[in-house]
């Protein structure tokens, strides 16, 4: 069963918000029609991934007025505002993946550019080697990938070499099991000044970010949800990867503290021809650091 509402603008951006059912709780989605004429039946859509610290907001930076193909932005199970009813207990890989697909397919597209952030770049190169014949390309924005995994199943361990990634781990478990007092102290923090300072190592820039970003990002930590992915990430089987077929893209920041160069050679050597951009200038928010330089990349490698 699926919910709609009337479209809704957002910066001169029409957006037709559902609510639809999935395996892992309801799943909120906006879409924006695209000018090519196309619909869910016979195109292309592109599909957005966020973070485990994010939402469908993510992208906002990267919407246009006129794109040829629909665009869709989901709310994951746990996060934005498919956060209420979501089964965590039964989060995974898979299981997220099969959501995401299951809700394009309730919307009736056959085929799908995906776009992931973080967490969404794990889960976009996921369902490209699982949906090969449906997946018409795939673009990470620093995925957390090969490094985070093995952090996550070594914290202390990995504190030398990932000390931010471990760092937030540690604290949205201490949060997460405060249930939603920890999600509440989360978003009280974000209204301080403190949040700007523990945010900085993120950004290449910290001064240039606003303060509406630094907030948005705080009211969409989800402690349990991000837990729950790095449970899920720690023991994946990355060769399930070499199953991607369609044309591939991971980009990172030069001063990206989750995204090392090194996932990136790794990723090569996994999917063979994918293309590898160090974006200069730029931490872990490329989609909000340098939107109009990742907006042109995306545009050379989508499919109508």
């Amino acid at each position: 069963m699926s919910i709609q509402q009337e479209p809704a603008r957002t910066d001169d951006v029409t957006l037709r918000r559902q609510v639809l059912p999935s395996e892992l709780g309801p799943c909120t989605v906006r879409v924006q029609r695209g000018t090519g004429g196309h619909g869910p039946a016979s195109g292309t859509a592109d599909v957005y991934l966020h973070g485990a610290a994010g939402s469908w907001t993510s992208f906002r930076a990267l919407l246009s007025g006129a794109p040829a193909n629909d665009q869709v932005l989901i709310d994951l199970p746990g996060w934005g505002e498919s956060t209420k009813g979501a089964r965590l207990e039964q989060f995974g890989i898979e299981a997220m993946a099969r959501a995401i697909t299951g809700v394009l397919n309730a919307l009736g597209y056959r085929r799908w550019n995906l776009v992931g952030h973080s967490m969404g770049g794990f889960l976009a190169l996921h369902i490209a080697a699982a949906w090969p014949e449906r997946t018409a390309s795939v673009a990470t924005i620093s995925a957390t990938t090969f490094g985070v995994s093995a952090a996550a199943r070594g914290p202390l361990r990995s504190l030398g070499k990932f000390p931010a990634f471990v760092g937030m781990l540690l604290a949205m478990r201490s949060m997460a099991a405060l249930g939603p007092a920890g999600s509440a102290l989360v978003r009280a923090i974000g209204t301080t000044r403190l949040m700007g300072p523990l945010m900085s190592p993120f950004f290449a820039e910290p001064a240039a970010i606003s303060t509406a970003v630094i907030r948005g990002l705080s009211n969409d930590a989800r402690p349990a949800s991000f837990s729950a992915a790095a449970r899920a990430a720690a023991h994946y089987d990355f060769g399930q990867w070499r199953g991607i077929r369609c044309p591939a893209l991971a980009l990172r920041g030069d001063r990206d503290v989750f995204t090392p160069a090194s996932d990136l050679a790794r990723l090569a050597e996994v999917v063979p021809h994918v293309q590898k951009v160090t974006l200069p200038h730029c931490g872990h928010f490329a989609n909000f650091e340098r939107p109009e330089l990742v907006q042109r990349l995306l545009d050379g490698l989508r499919v109508p």
